[in-house]
C-alpha cells in the first residue's frame, strides 16, 4: 500500500514574522493574543506547520492501517474568514466546555472563531489543556 506524506509539516519559518504579516491589523492583534494564550496554556514554544499554522507541541501517530506520521498537538491559523483553532483530536466530547466558550463554529478537529472578543479566552485556555490531556492519552504529546 502506498503511503501518502502529510502535507502539513513543521517548517523553519519564523512565527513572529508570520504573525507580523497577518492582515488586517485586528486579526493580527487576535493572532498575537492567541500566541500568548497558547504559549501560556501549553508551556510549549510555537513552530510553524506549513505556511499558515502556528503549532504547539507534536505527537507521533500510527494507525491500524499502518499509516503513521507527526502532527501538531494544538495550534491555530488566522485565516481570512475566521481564526481556525486546532485543539480537539476528536476523541472526547468537550460539549460541557464548549457551551461556555461563546460564539464559535465547530469542525471535526477545530473551532472557527470570527474574533477573540466573541469568546471567553479563559474557557479557550481550559479547552486547550483538556484537548492536550485527552490527546496525550492516545498519542504521547512532545514539546516543540
Amino acid at each position: 500500500m502506498a503511503r501518502s506524506e502529510n502535507k502539513t509539516v513543521p517548517t523553519v519559518q519564523s512565527v513572529e514574522g508570520f504573525l507580523a504579516a497577518v492582515q488586517p491589523a485586528k486579526k493580527a492583534d487576535d493572532a498575537r493574543a492567541l500566541d500568548a494564550l497558547f504559549r501560556h496554556a501549553t508551556e510549549f514554544e510555537p513552530v510553524m506547520w506549513g505556511a499558515s499554522i502556528v503549532g504547539y507541541g507534536r505527537y507521533h501517530y500510527r494507525y491500524k492501517s499502518g499509516r503513521e506520521g507527526e502532527f501538531l498537538a494544538t495550534g491555530f491559523s488566522p485565516r481570512k474568514t475566521a481564526l481556525s483553532i486546532y485543539i480537539m483530536p476528536g476523541y472526547a466530547d468537550f460539549g460541557h466546555v464548549l457551551s461556555r466558550l461563546g460564539k464559535h463554529k465547530l469542525g471535526k478537529s477545530c473551532l472557527y472563531v470570527n474574533k477573540l472578543a466573541d469568546i471567553d479566552t479563559n474557557v479557550l485556555s481550559e479547552l486547550i489543556c483538556a484537548g492536550l490531556k485527552d490527546l496525550d492519552r492516545h498519542w504521547p504529546v512532545q514539546p516543540t
